[in-house]
Order: C-alpha cells, then structure tokens, then sequence
C-alpha cells in the first residue's frame, strides 16, 4: 500500500468562525485510510528551513512568532500549534519529495502552502514547503529540472519569487485572475483565468499551458491540486464542477505519465462553503494519482 503523509495528529487553535478549514485534513485522511498506508507527517528540521527561508525570518519565528500586522497579513492569529502544524506539513512535503524520487510517486495529504516567501508568511502560508523540498535535495547534490504544476486557485506568488531567477525551476500556476493575492509575481507561465470560467473555458486553457510548461522536461514534478477551483468554494471563484476537477487532475497526471518523471502531489486550497465538497475533492485528486501511476 502506498504511503502519504497527513497532519491530522496535528491540533490548530482558532476561533469557531474562522474560515480556514482544518476539518479537512482529518476529513482528507479518513475518506483514504483504506487505499492509503496514513502516516503522521514529520515535523521538519529548523536547519532544513534555512536552506530556502532567511535567518532572520526563521529566528523571528522560533523566539517571538508573528505580530498582529503579521498575523493579519497570513490571515491566521499566531500561536505555537500554528507553527507546529507548519513543521509537520512542510516536513509532510519533504518526506513525499524523497518517497517520490525512490518510487515515482509522493503524497502529502497537507502542504502546498505557496504564498510564503523566503523572508515573510502570507495568505495562510509560513513555510514555503516546495521549496524547501528543493532546497533539501539541491543541498544533498541533486542538480535534476523540476517542474512546478500550480493549480490552486490563487496565484503561487511565494514560490514564483523563490524561483524567478532559478532555469532549473519552471514554474506554472493557473489561477483566478482577479483573485487573491492582489500583486502578483512573476511565474515562468502565469494563466490568470475570469471568475467564473467553468469547466470547458478552465480545460481549454490548462492543455495548451500544460504542453509548454512540460517542454521544460522535467525530472521532477511537482503538483499543488489545490480544490478551491470548485464550484461554491468560499475564495476560488473559477467554479469547475467535480467532474471538471477529475479532468483536470487527469491532464496532469496524464502529462506526467508521458513524462515518465517522479511526482509529487500537495494538498493546496480548498475552502467549499459545503465541507464535504472540499473533502470530496482532495480525496478524489489522491485516488486518481494512484489510479494513474500506481506502479
């Protein structure tokens, strides 16, 4: 049975109203505890995050955590189980990232939080856990082309500006144009999509982007499957159907399978206004990953 990697074992204290939706990943974890070997994600080591965040970024967070204009600017009141659980998510992504390159495909059922940046947290992100998984395997003297597939529905400005001047790195996102964050970065290929795209608009523009994004010919992939694409989703604004969701995900995986390259697949956004429809959908892209490329 394959393994993936959950921080459900991990607590995250909010108030009752807040929006971000941390029901998930218990919810994520238990819809594929049968086709799935769930093990508790690692936290990551401190000197495994400098390889990609700044010193100064990392110490401010060990010893005084963020401030209230911080906070605000994440999204996420401050508080030690926040950054515990971002240990264990980034450190979920690592150990997908080397599960990958030993077995052709890597699960982490929490990460893709990638509007973090190396020096700052934003938009619910203090880690920018892709790139720290990069940073690793370049430090223990990987040198290989990755692929970043970003298909959140928000732009992957953190990682765009992690990668901006690295050609080994190509990175992609398809995103809601109009849509958080308000200054966008430069990615290698950005597709900014009109609210409300739907499934047939959404499709058209992926295939095409897909194609030139893989030219890169990568020896890694790495995709953020982020669900808030979905229709009714409290952020996403795009509107794809779960059918629409389920193609999307197979022209990555289909893509990837030509490739015949390593993948690995992180949780990103999904914020349903129905509960259920954010669980279904994770699960559904996790289930599909391993139809296509169970070995």
């Amino acid at each position: 049975m394959r393994r993936a990697y959950s921080t459900a074992h991990c607590t995250l204290e909010l108030p009752d109203y807040h929006p971000f939706p941390k029901y998930k990943y218990a919810g994520v974890a238990e819809a594929l505890r049968s086709e799935l070997d769930i093990q508790p994600a690692p936290a990551i080591a401190w000197e495994t995050l400098a390889l990609a965040h700044t010193p100064d970024y990392l110490q401010k967070l060990r010893l005084e955590g963020l401030n209230r204009q911080e906070s605000h600017k994440v999204g996420l009141p401050w508080s030690q189980s926040l950054l515990t659980r971002a240990l264990h998510a980034a450190g979920g992504t690592l150990a997908a990232t080397l599960d990958a390159l030993q077995t052709g495909l890597g699960l982490n059922l929490a990460g893709g939080t990638h509007h973090a940046y190396p020096g700052r947290a934003e938009g619910y992100c203090l880690f920018n856990d892709v790139a720290v998984a990069i940073a690793y395997l370049r430090a223990q003297g990987w040198s290989g082309r990755v692929l970043i597939v970003d298909l959140d529905a928000h732009q992957g400005n953190g990682t765009a500006a992690f990668f901006q001047d690295d050609p080994r790195v190509f990175t992609l996102s398809v995103h809601a144009e109009r849509n958080y964050p308000l200054k966008k970065e430069r990615s290698d290929l950005d597709i900014g999509l009109a609210d409300a795209t739907k499934d047939k608009a959404y499709l058209e523009a992926l295939g095409p982007a897909l194609h030139q994004a893989f030219t890169h010919q990568p020896d890694l992939v790495f995709f953020n499957a982020g669900v808030d694409v979905l229709h009714n989703d409290r952020f996403g604004r795009l509107g794809l159907s779960l059918g629409g969701l389920a193609q999307r995900d197979q022209m990555v995986f289909e893509k990837v399978k030509q490739a015949n390259q390593p993948l690995v697949v992180v949780m990103g956004g999904g914020y349903n206004r129905d509960p259920r429809m954010t669980v279904a959908g994770h699960a559904q892209t996790y289930r599909l990953a391993l139809e296509a490329l169970q070995d």
